[in-house]
């Protein structure tokens, strides 16, 4: 699948946060790219204009092109209950992105890498698609082949975020995806509501 390589920081910026996680860049220039980036007297942005930047934040954080966001929202809106929370909770029951809260990679896109990779497993069965859905109790572990990787060990070593959704066997090096997180569980500055506008309209 196609997705953004470009430059982080830049998108960063942008969005006036450190979304792909720790950034030097970021921390010396914390205002929008460009020629009048660092002018203070930006105009006011329209409503259009702050639900689809809330939009692309979302998409860029999760790594996720516009097509399956969409098609993810949509599957949102189906299910009952409150379709921004449910969006992000899709969001967060990827593959690749508890391969990284589980801290096997210290990013997302390198979660998607080693998934990519066929490092990871699933209930002991190689899974090689980084959008895969998990269900509550699933099983996601290295394979045993990968668990020697130095990549993988650096980042279990440097890893400290806990996650109450989340268990973490460090010896089998491997994690439950415990159950679904509550949005109040879900440590991502999104305003899911302003995404759920945009769509609506």
């Amino acid at each position: 699948m196609a997705r953004y390589t470009g430059p982080k920081s830049k998108i960063a910026r942008k969005f006036g946060e450190a979304i792909f996680g720790d950034d030097k860049s970021f921390e010396k220039k914390n205002y929008p790219p460009g020629q009048h980036g660092n002018n203070r007297r930006r105009g006011k942005k329209s409503e259009y204009s702050v639900q689809l930047m809330e939009k692309q934040k979302a998409k860029y954080t999760y790594g996720i092109l516009e097509k399956q966001f969409r098609n993810l929202f949509q599957t949102a809106k189906r299910k009952e209950g409150v379709a921004g929370e449910i969006l992000l909770q899709l969001c967060e029951s990827r593959l690749d992105n508890v391969v990284f809260r589980m801290g096997i990679s210290p990013t997302r896109s390198g979660a998607r890498q080693l998934v990519s990779h066929r490092h990871i497993t699933v209930n002991g069965e190689l899974v090689n698609i980084p959008s895969y859905s998990l269900k509550a109790g699933d099983v996601v572990g290295v394979r045993e082949k990968s668990k020697s990787l130095q990549s993988i060990q650096d980042s279990l070593t440097a890893s400290s975020a806990v996650y109450e959704w989340i268990s973490w066997n460090s010896e089998k090096k491997e994690g439950t995806y415990v159950s679904i997180p509550e949005r109040l569980q879900i440590p991502e500055n999104i305003k899911e509501q302003l995404i759920v506008e945009l769509y609506s309209k």
